[in-house]
C-alpha cells in the first residue's frame, strides 16, 4: 500500500469521477424510462412498471455484488459492471418489444448495485477512519449530483429527437466510467480493491453471523430509506392534488434537489468530528417533520417552502446508510456484508412510495404522506437505540473510549 496518506482529493479520480459518471447517465434515464416505454405501445401503468424495474434490478443485484466484489476485487467487478451495463443500455436503445426494454431496464439496475457497492467496499478500506463518514458522504452525494444534472443532460440530448436516445447517452457514459476505472489507478492497493479476497465466505454464512445487526441496525436502515424514498413521490403527488403545473412542479422538484445536493460534504464532516447520531437523528426529524405537515400546504410558496427544508433534511443525511454500513461491517466479509446491508436500505427504498400509493389509491393521499412522517420519527427513535450499538463513532464520547469498531460483535 501507498505510504502516502490517503486523502478525498487522491481517491476522487479513482472513485468519485466514474461514479459521478456512471450516475448521470442513471439519472438522465429514470425520467426517460416510462416514455420509451410508452413509444413502445405499453399502457401507462405497465410503462410505470418498466420504470420500476430499474429499482426491482437494483435490489436483485445487491446480495450477488458483495457475492462478485469479494469473489474478484472491487476494481473488477466494476469493470464488470460497466461492461454489462454497456451491452443492457444498447439492449435498450435497440429494444423493439416491450419485453425487450423490460428486461434491459431491470439488469441495468442491477449493475448500477454492482458498481456503488464495489466503490463503497473500497474506500471503507482504504480511507482512514477519521475521513469514513466525509468519503461515504461525498460517494452519496455524486450519486446525488448525477441525479440532478443527469436530468437536464437528458434533456438536452432527447430535444427535438426520439426518446429512446437517451439510452445513448448512458451508455456513452458508462463506457467513459468504465475506462476511467481501467486506466486511473487506485489510490492504495489492497487485495480488496485488485484482487479477490481470502477465502471468499457465503452470504448465508455472513447474514447468519451478523443476523442481530440485520435484524436491528438493518430494520432502522429500511426505515430510513423508506422515508427518503418517499420525498420523491409526495413531492409531484401533492403539486398535482394542489393544481400546480407540471413545469411549476419541476421547478418545486428541482429547488428541493438544489438544497439536497449543497449539503453532502458538511453533512459528512459533522459525522466525523462529532458523531454519527448528531446527523442521523436531525436528518429523520426534519424528514418526518416536513413530510407531516406537507398536507398542510395550500400553495406554491408554503410547498416550495417545505420541499427545500425536505431536501435540507434529507441532504445532510448523505452517506449515512453507506457509513453506518461501514462501520459495522466486518473487514474479511465486508463486501458479502454490504452487499446484505444495501438490501435492506434497497427494499425501504422501494417500499416507502407504495405505502404512500397504497394509500392514495384507497382515498387518502394526505394519510399515506402523514403516515411516512410517523415512519421518520420511529426511524430516529431505532437509529437512537441501536447505532451506539454497532458503531464505535455514534457520538463524541464513543469515539473518544473506543477507536476501532468490533467486527463481529456489536460494540457496547
Amino acid at each position: 500500500m501507498s505510504s502516502r496518506p490517503v486523502s478525498l482529493l487522491r481517491v476522487a479520480p479513482a472513485v468519485f469521477l466514474p461514479t459521478l459518471i456512471f450516475e448521470i447517465g442513471m439519472g438522465a434515464l429514470i425520467p426517460m424510462i416510462a416514455l420509451s416505454g410508452r413509444g413502445l405501445g405499453a399502457s401507462v401503468g405497465m410503462a410505470g412498471l418498466v420504470l420500476a424495474l430499474l429499482g426491482v434490478g437494483q435490489i436483485l443485484g445487491d446480495v450477488p455484488a458483495g457475492a462478485l466484489a469479494a469473489r474478484v476485487g472491487d476494481r473488477r467487478a466494476m469493470l464488470i459492471a460497466a461492461g454489462i451495463a454497456i451491452v443492457t443500455l444498447l439492449g435498450c436503445a435497440l429494444a423493439d418489444t416491450l419485453w425487450q426494454l423490460a428486461i434491459g431496464v431491470a439488469a441495468t439496475g442491477a449493475t448500477n448495485a454492482v458498481f456503488i457497492l464495489a466503490r463503497q467496499a473500497y474506500l471503507t478500506e482504504v480511507v482512514p477512519e477519521r475521513l469514513r463518514a466525509r468519503a461515504l458522504s461525498t460517494l452519496g452525494g455524486m450519486t446525488r449530483v448525477g441525479a440532478f444534472a443527469g436530468p437536464f443532460i437528458g434533456a438536452a440530448v432527447v430535444h427535438g429527437r426520439p426518446v429512446r436516445d437517451i439510452y445513448w447517452l448512458a451508455l456513452a457514459c458508462a463506457i467513459v466510467a468504465g475506462l476511467v476505472v481501467l486506466l486511473v489507478p487506485d489510490v492504495a492497493g489492497p487485495a480488496t480493491a485488485h484482487g479477490p479476497r481470502r477465502d471468499p465466505v457465503s452470504v448465508r454464512s455472513v447474514v447468519v453471523r451478523h443476523r442481530r445487526v440485520f435484524l436491528t441496525l438493518g430494520l432502522a436502515v429500511l426505515l430510513v430509506a423508506s422515508v427518503r424514498a418517499t420525498r420523491q413521490t409526495v413531492l409531484p403527488l401533492w403539486a398535482d392534488h394542489l393544481g400546480l403545473s407540471p413545469s411549476t412542479t419541476s421547478v418545486v422538484f428541482g429547488l428541493a434537489g438544489l438544497v439536497d445536493t449543497m449539503t453532502f460534504y458538511p453533512s459528512g464532516k459533522v459525522m466525523d468530528s462529532a458523531g454519527r447520531l448528531w446527523i442521523a437523528i436531525p436528518s429523520m426529524l426534519v424528514l418526518g417533520a416536513t413530510q407531516a405537515v406537507l398536507p398542510l400546504t395550500h400553495g406554491l410558496v408554503t410547498l416550495a417552502v417545505v420541499a427545500m427544508l425536505m431536501g435540507f433534511g434529507n441532504g445532510i443525511g448523505s452517506g449515512l446508510l453507506m457509513t453506518l454500513g461501514a462501520d459495522a461491517s466486518p473487514p474479511r466479509t465486508r463486501s458479502q456484508f454490504l452487499g446484505v446491508w444495501r438490501l435492506c436500505s434497497d427494499s425501504g427504498t422501494a417500499a416507502g412510495p407504495l405505502v404512500v400509493s397504497a394509500a392514495a389509491g384507497l382515498g387518502s393521499l394526505a394519510a399515506g404522506i402523514e403516515t411516512m412522517g410517523v415512519v421518520g420519527v420511529l426511524a430516529a427513535i431505532a437509529l437512537l437505540r441501536w447505532v451506539p450499538r454497532y458503531s464505535p463513532f455514534a457520538t463524541t464520547g464513543t469515539r473518544t473510549r473506543r477507536a476501532t469498531p468490533s467486527v463481529e460483535e456489536p460494540v457496547g
